[in-house]
């Protein structure tokens, strides 16, 4: 068996047969490691690939102080946290939709506001970068998942969060002023 230390030298200097090596030797028990935080598996799965992505994008720099597969393990951990985090995010926003649904009523005046805010929006939309607001409509015009986006635009999930993040922090500078009134 090769040692890590010989692995992550010839890693660094780009051999893609080392990486393969590395990923071969431990991509399952990262996928299963991840198991233990989320029930998931193909989140699992994504997130493991993330990981081993970013220690290709950063091989060169990649400074490991303990073992391999224990960097590695800390990092599906973080992940996994992360991932975590973000699910209660999106579930207390959902929670908070749906709430917000029930509260809401379809009288004139109503009527009259939603079709501002969808004017307001459409505008605001149109001045946020291609890229940015193709992501954002996809995710929350078309219902698509992050992963679904990221295959159909052939970039990371991580990409597509940072650009769905930026187009809703540019959406809220451009609608800021329209959504004073409510407040």
């Amino acid at each position: 068996m090769i040692d890590e230390v010989f692995l992550l030298g010839e890693l660094r200097q780009g051999n893609k047969a080392a990486f393969s090596l590395l990923f071969k030797r431990y991509y399952r028990d990262l996928v299963l490691f991840g198991g233990t935080f989320l029930a998931d598996k193909d989140t699992c799965e994504d997130i493991v690939q993330q990981v081993f992505l970013k220690v290709w994008e950063d091989r060169e720099a990649l400074v490991i102080k303990t073992s391999l597969k224990s960097y590695l393990l800390k990092s599906v951990q973080n992940a996994c946290l992360d991932e975590i985090k973000h699910k209660n995010v999106v579930r207390e926003h959902e929670e908070y939709v749906q709430y917000s649904h029930l509260q809401e009523y379809m009288d004139t005046e109503n009527y009259i506001l939603y079709s501002d805010l969808q004017r307001h929006l459409k505008e605001a939309l149109e001045k946020i970068p291609p890229q940015y607001r193709e992501s954002f409509e996809m995710n929350r015009f078309k219902g698509l998942k992050y992963r679904e986006i990221a295959e159909k635009l052939n970039v990371s999930q991580r990409t597509v969060e940072e650009r769905i993040g930026k187009a809703i922090e540019l959406l809220r500078k451009y609608l800021k002023d329209f959504l004073y009134i409510f407040l």
